[in-house]
């Protein structure tokens, strides 16, 4: 093993449900597995903003691997790899870092799941990072140009300042196979939903990139794509309606099309939601989880503030849609406190409030969150450390109140009646009345409506 001169980023990128019959239903409902197939495609931005910490004597490629079964051997030669991956696809990652340490390369592996599991990650990799990966990256390669990594960088004692964040170097991508891109504006959330699996399992404070950071990475993005389409990579990019509203009156002057993830609480801001019509925002996605309060029940570990704005649901949905904001909602299936009705609750609601877009998941036990934890302890894991379920379509756990037989049949009876090209056209056709009617009602142009 020689110093460090060529570094290959790899991203473990093709996540796929286990489940034969939903991956048939994907098939002929294309709606189903149309968001999921969004987040396995997109960039590692991850793996480019290290890009963006590692000193300029050192070749940097970034390198993508949807399927380890299609590459023969390994799909470039590096001297030492840092490699990313979802909790879902961590076995292939594991086999590819294990066919890189045969052939001599160093392997850095880190990311939610290695924080979650360090001493299983441990087993195959030389070197593993765990919490942020930005205050631990330049001690990394320092000691793997050096050729002496330790086994464990740990950089939970020193948190990340989003004030410092590194510039991701976007010009590693070969644009033309994205349909969008990630920023980040921000990290963690104020809340504490106890199946959450995002960036707050690596940054447990909530914090903010300031805005003039965020503008400057789309300027860089717009230098290898003119009219890009950017997805926010946040957990809730309005926690801070503050940092948010200094956010859209920025981007307004980029003239790009942008998407992210939210909580309903924008729908109370008409200034907000004006200022985020204007500044390009194509769709928020919003987790509404259930439309019952007993689905709500217990989901958060701080408060129960989505089940205190369950009733308002409907309200803040007409609302956003109504300034030409889609809205993707979000439900999950086998929550503790849903039965075999919750499936007929979800249609009826899906279908009262005219949602563009729905997005329907399982409650997943990821490792490192509440959940993983508590449902071990209860013996509802439904097999141990089989990550390759955490896909959000597969089942890995005993539902409290009914079987987990009884939650699959329910996920493939409800994506047959969502998902099904009458029912989308319904609702999209339905999206587009009630704004041509928004519009009437304020007097809009003609040449607006038309």
């Amino acid at each position: 093993m020689g110093a460090l001169v060529k570094l290959g980023l790899v991203a473990m990128s093709g996540v796929r449900a286990h489940n034969k019959a939903l991956t048939e239903l994907g098939l002929t409902l294309p709606g189903f597995v149309e968001r999921s197939q969004v987040i396995a495609s997109l960039p590692s931005l991850g793996l480019l903003t290290l890009a963006g910490l590692t000193t300029a004597d050192v070749d940097v490629e970034y390198v993508e691997v949807a399927d380890l079964d299609a590459v023969e051997g390994v799909p470039r030669d590096f001297d030492a790899v840092a490699i990313s991956t979802f909790s879902a696809q961590v076995g292939e990652a594991y086999r590819l870092a294990d066919r890189y340490r045969e052939r001599g390369t160093r392997v850095v592996m880190g990311g939610l799941h290695v924080t979650a599991r360090p001493e299983e990650a441990l087993r195959h990799a030389d070197a593993i990072v765990i919490g942020e990966g930005e205050p631990a990256w330049p001690s990394v390669v320092a000691d793997l140009k050096r050729g002496a990594p330790r086994r464990c960088y740990d950089a939970r004692p020193t948190p990340f300042n989003l004030d410092e964040a590194p510039m991701p170097r976007f010009e590693l991508l070969e644009v033309e196979r994205y349909n969008r891109l990630t920023v980040q504006t921000q990290r963690g959330c104020p809340f504490r939903c106890e199946f959450c699996a995002a960036s707050i399992r690596i940054s447990p404070s909530y914090k903010v990139k300031p805005v003039a950071k965020v503008m400057a990475e789309i300027r860089r993005i717009k230098e290898i794509w003119p009219h890009p389409f950017i997805e926010f990579a946040d957990d809730n990019t309005f926690a801070n309606k503050r940092h948010g509203k200094e956010l859209v009156r920025a981007l307004a002057q980029e003239h790009v099309r942008w998407f992210t993830e939210t909580d309903v609480s924008v729908a109370d801001d008409e200034d907000l939601l004006l200022l985020m019509r204007d500044s390009g925002c194509a769709q928020v996605l919003i987790g509404f989880e259930s439309p019952s309060s007993a689905g709500l029940e217990g989901i958060e570990q701080r408060t129960n503030w989505k089940a205190k704005q369950r009733p308002r649901y409907l309200e803040a949905i007409d609302r956003i849609q109504r300034h030409g904001i889609t809205v993707n909602g979000c439900f999950i299936l086998g929550l503790d406190g849903a039965g075999p009705d919750s499936f007929d609750e979800i249609w009826e609601f899906v279908r009262e409030s005219g949602l563009y877009e729905v997005q329907i998941t399982v409650q997943t036990a990821f490792p490192g969150t509440p959940l993983y934890d508590r449902l071990r302890r209860e013996g509802r894991i439904l097999r141990d450390e089989a990550w390759e379920l955490c896909t959000l379509f597969d089942v890995n756990l005993q539902p409290a109140r009914m079987s987990a037989a009884e939650l699959e049949a329910g996920l493939l009876s409800l994506t047959r009646r969502i998902y099904s090209d009458d029912f989308v056209r319904e609702r999209r056709e339905r999206f587009f009345e009630r704004r041509r009617a928004y519009l009437r009602e304020n007097n809009t142009p003609r040449e607006v409506l038309s």
